[in-house]
């Protein structure tokens, strides 16, 4: 076999099939042939611990369907700290078997991997949103708002149990809150992504709403370029106008 024709086999090849064949060429002398076995063996050792770091992180979903629940949603929230735009809440629902190694906290996500992770979820997972606006915020405070849209999200699911990133929900539902859940929890993970993916598109259509402010590239956090232009430009509509740097300039 040519080594052009190797890589080409190994590039799909499965553990069961690599294994039959590195017997088969196991007397092959040639260097780019020991090369490749190394490469990819290296790609199977990679996958294998993807495997199981990722059911590491379901491991409390895996205590949740001992205890008999299996209607098990992951909430999370983002938006708390920008200055402009909503909070928003995500309640997801995996499925039986599901798997996407690359899934874990949105914000350690590139936008591509978080795209591809939304795109998977909105295939096979069930997804509820929910959003509080800057003048709710202004009325309620973040804290509230946020507990608000997570509850938002979480009763249009109607699940039997919760991981929630680091807050406790006034719901009867059995919850556990998890301290950097986003990170520990793959339900959890799956609503950061959501939640953020639904945020930054919404802040994206604000960007064209209310030109000039940036908001489709910092999302309404307070950067520098946000004060400026908070500066001459002014307040929006959807600006929070309780937070601090807003208030100063009303």
């Amino acid at each position: 076999m040519k080594i052009t024709e190797l890589k080409e086999r190994l590039h799909n090849i499965t553990i069961e099939e690599f294994s039959q064949l590195k017997q088969e060429l196991a007397s092959d002398a040639r260097k780019g042939v020991h090369t490749l076995f190394r490469q990819t063996e290296r790609r199977f050792a990679l996958e294998e611990q993807k495997r199981i770091d990722f059911k590491e992180r379901f491991t409390f979903e895996e205590q949740y369907h001992q205890q008999g629940y299996r209607r098990i949603a992951g909430v999370d929230e983002v938006g708390r700290g920008p200055l402009a735009g909503p909070v928003v809440a995500a309640a997801v629902i995996l499925p039986e078997g599901f798997y996407h190694p690359g899934l874990t906290d949105s914000k350690q996500m590139s936008k591509i991997q978080r795209q591809a992770a939304f795109k998977h979820l909105q295939d096979v997972a069930e997804i509820a949103v929910g959003i509080i606006e800057p003048a709710e915020i202004d009325e309620i405070n973040i804290y509230q708002a946020s507990k608000r849209a997570m509850q938002v999200a979480v009763r249009q699911l109607k699940p039997e149990a919760l991981l929630v990133d680091a807050m406790t929900l006034d719901d009867d539902t059995p919850q556990l809150s998890l301290i950097k859940g986003d990170a520990r929890s793959v339900s959890i993970a799956a609503a950061s992504v959501v939640a953020k993916e639904t945020r930054d598109a919404m802040m994206e259509q604000y960007a064209i709403e209310y030109p000039g402010y940036g908001f489709e590239t910092h999302a309404g956090y307070g950067t520098a370029t946000h004060l400026q232009a908070l500066d001459t430009l002014g307040v929006t509509p959807i600006h929070r106008k309780t937070f601090r740097p807003v208030k100063e300039r009303l």
